[in-house]
């Protein structure tokens, strides 16, 4: 299990909370920055994948600053979005940014664990996560909860970072993801150590046809992988 501080007895989860804590201020800055805004278009395919099952009711785990929620209400009708994080500092943006979008009525954001969650069984229509589950302590027990609170004929849609397999994506990625990426976090974030984990986190993540039999062992009934940009991200779609 890959942890953000190697020096630390706290559990994965309070280290995750506290990175990202620290990290908040700067952080939707420094994802435009290293991801040269794709993520905003991942997040886009993950939208109109979601819209294609009609949720109405969408629980968005590792909410962060709201990103994922505020690109669902924007393209799916009537939609409503309750966005759940351990990170109370990444929480108060996304309500910054949600009441500047005036899409408070639309968009509830909360603390929350994604593997304990309060949420009664089958909740809601759908779940969304975006570059949460690699952060969890235990891989099958927040998927589980995900399949405990979706209903019968609800999706999981979620997206994380994969690992591109081919020449020269793979040799570029990888030097970008270990060299670049840390070096700029170290000079825009005041946990240089964040940034350290980011490509440690992906490096130990099952990706691919290894995710999806987790989320099958879980129980999800139908469950596809979608590769984007050479295999850099991978969206996951696993209905109940």
């Amino acid at each position: 299990m890959t942890i953000p501080y190697t020096n630390s007895k706290s559990s994965k989860k309070q280290q995750v909370a506290s990175m990202f804590n620290s990290i908040a201020h700067s952080y939707d800055l420094l994802n435009r920055i290293l991801s040269f805004g794709i993520d905003v278009i991942w997040r886009k395919r993950a939208v109109r994948v979601l819209k294609k099952y009609q949720p109405q009711i969408i629980l968005d785990i590792a909410t962060g600053t709201g990103d994922f929620a505020l690109a669902i209400v924007k393209k799916i009708p009537l939609s409503k979005v309750i966005g759940i994080d351990i990170s109370e500092n990444m929480l108060e943006k996304a309500k910054q940014k949600i009441a500047r979008k005036k899409m408070n009525d639309r968009i509830g954001v909360e603390l929350g664990d994604s593997e304990k969650m309060k949420f009664a069984d089958a909740s809601f229509d759908a779940i969304t996560v975006a570059f949460g589950v690699r952060n969890f302590e235990n891989l099958d027990t927040g998927l589980f909860e995900m399949y405990r609170v979706i209903k019968p004929g609800g999706v999981a849609v979620i997206l994380e970072f994969s690992k591109p397999e081919h020449f020269p994506i793979k040799q570029l990625y990888f030097f970008y993801f270990n060299t670049i990426v840390p070096a700029i976090g170290k000079l825009f974030s005041k946990d240089s150590r964040a940034y350290n984990y980011l490509p440690e986190s992906v490096d130990a993540f099952p990706y691919g046809d290894a995710f999806l039999e987790h989320a099958t062992h879980v129980g999800f009934a139908k469950t596809k992988h979608i590769q984007l940009s050479f295999g850099i991200a991978s969206l996951y779609v696993c209905e109940k």
